[in-house]
């Protein structure tokens, strides 16, 4: 049977009890604390990273839904049980069923990732697509739940699967060399950060317990701000396990008492501290499970600015490991970005031969991410040029100011978030009417210096009029070049394109290139009108 509180015990202590009895080992792994060694020598202390994402489930989300089934069926009069999840709890919902014999349905929002749906159906479990948020997936559950008279199983606010989440807690203090100064912990709706506080207090009160929260999503930080829950008029999704927009009455209660700190985080600092985890443990967090880490983060880069020490081990709440795939693109993207590891900037050249090996000699700068230019008329030209800012002494400030000193208009777009998500991608454009061009493709091995090399090959004999390049990480670097050919010269250009000892492809009449690059009278003439 569940147990009933003891009014004499604080709350913490109560806690403590029910965590300790739980029976999430039934399903649920005890997982390691990983001392993470190159976040820890980077940033000059000790920290830990929980690996819930080791969970049969990939996710924490286990102990506190099969401590709550569990329950129920203790209590008796429990065969279906129902639950609303943006897909963590609903997998610990359906294990603990199908462990326990009962039927489970599970309501899911419709921009919940495919990965986590499919666990759900695999774990065998009824899923029903509904509603654009957890909130509303929330609201339809409930409803179903009372209308067919199943239970219906709260992913944060219960005291049963508070209790089961405050285990990881337990662990995280008997594994940990040294009482840890401070730990970490993801909030979504507040269970597990109240779970896990509640043990630590009882512990160990020094220890200071830190919830994280998205900035879009920032539902605990409003509610201890207003002293009581709140409800956020709307919530970002893209850490989609923590996109909640109001605490649990009960995680609340116990969280203003016992959680010292609530930090905020963009997605871009998520996107690092999913990098940072992989480098060290080459596991992929999802969004939700590296938000511990990016306020770890966070708080120790204040704490240096304020040159205040830190005293003990950090350890930080791996949380879940459920992502799709195809999102990791875009968390690649970004995470260069909260790393700081890359600048932008626009600089107008003057529009000659040999102007880019000029204007590349002049910048002696930090290894070049993207380079793109296109060309727009016969004076000026326009470049997006990317730096590499990690492992290089030279700052991109310093480069910027050696262009300038060497009469090149410079503007900085390294913060410009249009620029970072959307013009790198548009830098072209179709040209002036009166020019016409032959487009190459080129590819040469990776490494650094090469571009320099490439750009000095090309430099003199023929006019470039577009130029594409972006690092990607891959062995080979990849260009996309547009010449200015003049008539009479067509047999110069193909020695001079053979002479080069590239590996070169001929995209002229590349349909892509004709609708969207070429010069209209060209495209014109490849439509037949």
């Amino acid at each position: 049977m569940r147990s009933t509180r003891d009014e004499h015990l604080p709350k913490e202590m109560e806690y403590l009890r029910r965590s300790v009895g739980s029976p999430v080992y039934e399903v649920a792994k005890r997982t390691p604390l990983t001392y993470a060694e190159n976040l820890s020598r980077r940033l000059g202390c000790t920290i830990y990273l929980k690996r819930e994402d080791l969970q049969p489930t990939f996710s924490f989300k286990i102990r506190g839904a099969f401590a709550a089934v569990h329950a129920r069926v203790q209590q008796g009069n429990c065969a279906h049980v129902m639950a609303a999840s943006a897909g963590n709890h609903a997998q610990g919902v359906a294990v603990a069923a199908r462990k326990l014999g009962l039927k489970a349905t599970i309501v899911m929002p419709r921009t919940t990732p495919s990965i986590k749906v499919n666990a759900v159906r695999r774990l065998g479990a009824e899923v029903k697509l509904l509603g654009d948020s957890y909130d509303e997936a929330q609201g339809i559950a409930r409803q179903q739940a009372g209308e067919i008279g199943a239970t219906f199983i709260h992913p944060f606010d219960d005291p049963d699967v508070i209790a089961g989440q405050g285990t990881i807690a337990l662990e995280v203090l008997s594994q940990c060399p040294e009482t840890p100064q401070a730990v970490f912990i993801p909030v979504g709706g507040g269970g597990l950060v109240s779970g896990m506080a509640a043990v630590i207090k009882a512990m160990h009160p020094q220890t200071r317990v830190i919830g994280v929260e998205p900035v879009e999503a920032a539902c605990m930080e409003a509610a201890l701000k207003a002293g009581e829950p709140v409800t956020l008029e709307s919530v970002g999704i893209f850490a989609d396990g923590a996109a909640v927009r109001r605490v649990g009455d009960t995680s609340f209660a116990l969280a203003q008492g016992l959680v010292d700190d609530i930090i905020t985080v963009e997605s871009d600092d998520i996107c690092a501290a999913v990098r940072d985890t992989f480098e060290d443990t080459r596991a992929l967090a999802e969004p939700a499970g590296a938000l511990a880490l990016a306020g770890l983060k966070a708080w120790l880069a204040q704490r240096s600015a304020e040159t205040r020490p830190v005293k003990g081990p950090l350890v930080a709440i791996n949380s879940g490991a459920n992502v799709n795939f195809n999102r990791m693109g875009h968390v690649v993207e970004r995470a260069i970005i909260g790393r700081g590891e890359e600048a932008l900037i626009a600089v107008t050249i003057p529009e000659e031969p040999g102007s880019f090996l000029r204007f590349l000699n002049t910048m002696d700068a930090p290894p070049i991410t993207e380079f793109n230019y296109r060309y727009r008329d016969a004076h000026e030209a326009q470049v997006f040029v990317g730096l590499q800012v990690e492992g290089w002494t030279m700052e991109p400030e310093a480069t910027q100011d050696r262009l300038r000193r060497n009469g090149y208009a410079v503007q900085d777009l390294s913060h410009n978030d249009m620029a970072r998500l959307h013009l790198r991608h548009m830098v072209g454009g179709a040209l002036p009417s009166s020019v016409t061009e032959q487009v190459y493709r080129f590819e040469f091995p990776e490494r650094p210096g090469a571009l320099l090399e490439f750009l000095k090959t090309l430099a003199g004999r023929f006019n470039i009029s577009l130029f594409h390049y972006r690092n990607h990480g891959a062995a080979y670097g990849r260009v996309l070049c547009g010449f200015m050919v003049e008539h009479g010269r067509q047999e110069e250009f193909n020695e001079f394109l053979n002479a080069t000892g590239y590996k070169w492809i001929d995209e002229t009449e590349n349909p892509a290139y004709r609708q969207f690059l070429a010069a209209p009278e060209e495209v014109r003439k490849a439509s037949g009108q």
